[in-house]
C-alpha cells in the first residue's frame, strides 16, 4: 500500500499524541470499520482516545486515505495541492515590486544573500528553503521548485499577479506536488498569512 503520511506528519502526530503513526494504524485497523463515514471515524477516535478535534480529524483523514478515500486537495495529476488568492487595492506593478524586494521575498523564500530574476537561478534562504526558478513572466508569474528543509522532496510553487476590476490586483499562490494533506494545511496557513502581509505592505498610500 502506498504511504500517505509524510515524515513531517509522523513527527507531529507522535509529538501531539505520544503514539507513532505506525501504532495508530495498528489501533485503527483493529477498531475502525472501513465502511464507516468520515465523521463516525473521527468521533470514534476522539472519544476512544480522548484526542482533540483537530487530531481526531487528521487521523481520520490520513487513515481514510489509506483505505482508498481521496481527501480534499488531492488530484491525479498534481498530487496534493493548495491554492490561495486575495484581491488587493494596489497596482500589479507595486505588488510585483514588493514581492521581489528583500522584505517581500521573506514571505515566500526567506532571507537570501542574493536573488536574480533569471530562469534556472537556484536559491537557499537562511530559513533553509531551497528551490530553482523555472518560469519568469515579468509582472505576471513566477514558477519554481520549492522545498522546506524538513521535507523529503520539493514541491512546485507558482505565484501570480493578475489584473482585477477597478484597478485592483489579484495575488494567487498555487503549490502542488506536496507530500501529504497535513503539509497542505500547514502551507495553506502559511500562504494565507503571507497574503495578509502583502496586503498590509502594498495597500494604501505609497
Amino acid at each position: 500500500m502506498a504511504e500517505v503520511a509524510s515524515s513531517v506528519f509522523r513527527q507531529a502526530v507522535k509529538e501531539a499524541t505520544g503514539v507513532s503513526w505506525e501504532a495508530w494504524i495498528a489501533r485503527l485497523e483493529r477498531e475502525i470499520d472501513p465502511m464507516w463515514p468520515h465523521d463516525q471515524m473521527k468521533n470514534h477516535i476522539c472519544e476512544t482516545w480522548r484526542l482533540t478535534d483537530e487530531w481526531g480529524e487528521w487521523l481520520a483523514v490520513l487513515y481514510g486515505q489509506r483505505l482508498g478515500r481521496t481527501p480534499v486537495g488531492v488530484t491525479k495529476d498534481a498530487g496534493v495541492q493548495i491554492g490561495v488568492r486575495r484581491t488587493l487595492a494596489a497596482s500589479k506593478e507595486r505588488i510585483w515590486n514588493f514581492m521581489l524586494s528583500s522584505g517581500g521575498r521573506k514571505l515566500w523564500i526567506g532571507s537570501v544573500p542574493e536573488f536574480r530574476l533569471e530562469k534556472g537561478f537556484e536559491f537557499t534562504s537562511a530559513e533553509g528553503v531551497t528551490g530553482k526558478l523555472t518560469v519568469i513572466e515579468p509582472l505576471r508569474k513566477l514558477r519554481m521548485t520549492w522545498k522546506r528543509p524538513e521535507w523529503e522532496r520539493p514541491s512546485r510553487l507558482q505565484l501570480y499577479v493578475l489584473p482585477a476590476s477597478q484597478g485592483k490586483t489579484t495575488v494567487a499562490i498555487h503549490q502542488e506536488m506536496l507530500e501529504d494533506v497535513y503539509i497542505r494545511e500547514l502551507m495553506r496557513r502559511h500562504w494565507e498569512e503571507a497574503l495578509c502581509r502583502i496586503q498590509q505592505e502594498t495597500e494604501g498610500a505609497p
